[in-house]
């Protein structure tokens, strides 16, 4: 039995539909996080009175009829954007450590690729390969651990490593201060989001984020099933993870790492070209990872009331994807939308918020939580 089950896991249509799965995943998160930068432009300038970019489109050739020299709105900036930053001179610091130099920016944004591995953003589908009725799962999940809440978690704290490695090996004093603001942020506000996290753990009784969603849908409720999404019934943690994901991500109020008018650029001052690009393609790939946990923790992932959590068939799982993709923009939205709404808090405000006050109502709501559900015996 365990043969027969290990031939069908291992038919080669598997291996390809999981191969295809990786594939798309990483595409579509790679153009999205163009799009999020050409976003943030636009509404920076519509925040600000301005156009934003407007020129960069299509060139201005004759065969292209009336579109010749359209400016598409400017969607073409990020990739006049990518060409610029790769045609620069590649500098590294006379007295730097030229080897952790170079890999610092690998260290941020490797981890965080690895995290969105057990991001579940869908159920998948039952493919039936022969006419005995023989079949296997395929999941919109690149891998799913038993673990990988935890794992997700791990994975996103590797990246203030490189952080730090980039600010000390740059032998610059403004990028060794960011580098310690990042080390500092993460200690204080990791421990607020593991507690958090903690208790969701105990809400759902599982450390798998595919289980953690299906946990946040009842189909024989209908619409109400909404309310046991995990931002209704742990309205706190909601808020908590939210704050401490914006923390996480470096962004807007808690920028600290690389705050501009204190630290010129902080750990990455030295930093050009395609070594920059890496550390900016980590910010916004840590955003979309931080988005897509707080989608699948708080907001019951890819399902929807009215939509069947696990449909089984192709074209309806796709619906899934959808869902999950629709609820990740409307969370990377606010991300944008903070970053030009509130300024940046001093850093004794941005310490004292972490520890004095997230970190307490974390643990009071972890102890809370233990005993709603000792006393409901759930």
């Amino acid at each position: 039995m365990l043969l027969a089950a290990f031939a069908i896991e291992g038919h080669p249509l598997n291996y390809l539909f999981n191969a295809i799965v990786v594939i798309v995943a990483f595409a579509v998160i790679m153009q999205v996080i163009p799009f999020m930068i050409w976003l943030e432009r636009k509404m920076a300038a519509w925040i600000q009175l301005r156009d934003g970019p407007t020129k960069v489109g299509l060139p201005k050739w004759k065969i292209l009829g009336p579109l010749s020299g359209w400016g598409m709105f400017g969607l073409l900036q990020p990739l006049a954007d990518m060409f610029k930053l790769i045609l620069k001179e590649d500098f590294v610091p006379r007295r730097a450590s030229k080897l952790l130099f170079t890999l610092a920016p690998a260290l941020v944004f490797v981890p965080i690729a690895f995290a969105f591995a057990v991001i579940p953003f869908g159920d998948g589908f039952n493919f039936v390969y022969d006419d005995a009725g023989n079949s296997f799962t395929v999941r919109y999940q690149i891998v799913d651990l038993g673990v990988g809440v935890l794992f997700a978690l791990a994975a996103l704290s590797l990246a203030v490593h490189g952080l730090s490695l980039g600010g000390w090996a740059s032998n610059n004093k403004f990028g060794m201060f960011g580098a310690v603001r990042a080390s500092a942020q993460l200690i204080s506000y990791e421990a607020a989001m593991f507690m958090v996290v903690l208790a969701m753990i105990m809400l759902y009784g599982t450390l798998d984020l595919r289980e953690m969603t299906l946990r946040q849908t009842d189909v024989d409720i209908g619409l109400l099933s909404i309310f046991k999404w995990g931002m209704f019934q742990q309205p706190v943690a909601f808020v908590i993870f939210c704050i401490c994901a914006f923390a996480e991500s470096n962004r807007l109020p808690f920028d600290f790492p690389e705050a501009e008018a204190e630290l010129i650029g902080g750990y990455h001052t030295e930093y050009g070209s395609m070594k920059f690009a890496m550390f900016f393609l980590g910010e916004y790939y840590g955003m979309v990872i931080q988005a897509c946990l707080v989608v699948t923790l708080f907001m019951g992932g890819w399902t929807l009331p009215g939509l069947d959590p696990t449909p089984g068939t192709f074209l309806a799982s796709l619906a899934g994807p959808l869902v999950f993709c629709a609820k990740v923009s409307i969370f990377l939205w606010i991300y944008i939308q903070v970053r030009w709404t509130l300024p940046r808090f001093r850093f004794d405000q941005l310490m004292n918020l972490g520890w004095k006050k997230l970190i307490p109502i974390a643990l009071a709501n972890v102890v809370i939580t233990a005993l709603i559900l000792n006393l409901t015996n759930r």
